[in-house]
């Protein structure tokens, strides 16, 4: 069987660029593989079966759904919620009806009307404030003849959209841990949370239980990996909360080498989330497969590991 992969490939900066480098070896000893180039809008001559790994970000998976409306196969949905890439796709491609569409279809007439006050700009941008209330991954799901989940909750989220073809969960796989050092971090024991520093990834919470266990282990160390998100003042957190010049080290993006060096040193991993868009957490396998400590929220995915390797954190007023 000759199969089409459409999917964001390393150098690009994407977790599913690399989920994607890591699975291929695996298939390619399975059947005959034609990695898409970036941009290409169809299979090569021959294609028995297209697979299109669909996540959150237009600029990685814009060109695969382009692709997938053209010619449509397998879809591997790596986020349940798309309105950013639908964002993307239609918003920022100057194409204001197709955003209204897409709002009006999932929301009725209350979505479109939501719709055109975003475009307005009389209300923040649903995909920054409110993408779990519309999921606008309804187009992808139609064109799907089959849909891969890494997770039941994105399965039975489909499902409940209205998606009725075939469905496989699929786990994602294990990251293999490269030999090399661990990176020299100060802290004891150290503590790390990898990925976009921002609101949705629980920072502020991770801030405040940081702060509260300094004052009894002062030689504990915090390190946030990842660029800030735009309109996140981690700076004035920090200094609020006491933790400026001390205790906590930042690191932006870093490549993998570097990541894993990172994540070696760490004691304990934390990989909180909410709300979720419906994603599978590399850097949670990650430290799964490093045998770390793992803390991460109780919500989607991460519900589904097995309570005896990770802890499961409740989004509540206690959290």
């Amino acid at each position: 069987m000759k199969v089409a992969l459409f999917s964001p490939m390393p150098p690009e900066r994407s977790g599913i660029a690399d989920y994607s480098a890591l699975l291929l070896p695996a298939l390619q000893a399975r059947c005959d593989i034609a990695v898409a180039r970036r941009g290409s809008r169809k299979p090569p001559r021959g294609t028995d079966l297209c697979v299109y790994h669909i996540g959150n970000n237009p600029d990685a998976h814009g060109w695969i759904v382009d692709a997938l409306r053209r010619t449509p196969g397998v879809v591997v949905l790596h986020d349940f919620v798309l309105h950013h890439l639908v964002a993307g796709l239609t918003i920022g491609r100057r194409d204001r009806h197709g955003y209204l569409d897409a709002m009006e279809r999932e929301g009725g007439v209350v979505g479109r009307l939501l719709g055109h006050a975003v475009l307005d700009k009389r209300i923040p941008p649903l995909w920054e404030n409110r993408p779990q209330d519309f999921h606008l991954a309804g187009e992808v799901l139609d064109l799907a003849t089959g849909l891969i989940a890494h997770s039941a909750y994105v399965r039975d989220r489909a499902r409940a959209a209205g998606y009725r073809g075939p469905a496989w969960v699929v786990p994602h796989p294990a990251f293999p841990v490269p030999e090399g050092a661990l990176a020299e971090v100060p802290g004891d024991p150290l503590f790390g949370s990898f990925g976009n520093v921002n609101a949705s990834k629980r920072v502020p919470q991770l801030l405040e239980a940081f702060a509260r266990l300094r004052r009894d282990q002062a030689a504990a160390g915090l390190l946030l990996v990842g660029a800030t998100s735009p309109g996140f003042d981690l700076d004035r957190r920090l200094q609020r909360l006491g933790l400026d010049g001390t205790g906590v080290v930042r690191e932006g993006f870093v490549d993998e080498s570097r990541l894993w060096a990172l994540m070696k040193a760490c004691d304990v991993h934390v990989n909180l989330r909410s709300p979720t868009m419906g994603e599978t957490s590399g850097t949670a396998i990650r430290a799964l497969s490093l045998g770390k400590p793992l803390v991460v929220s109780d919500v989607g995915w991460f519900a589904e590991l097995p309570g005896d390797v990770a802890l499961k954190v409740p989004v509540d007023d206690r959290e």
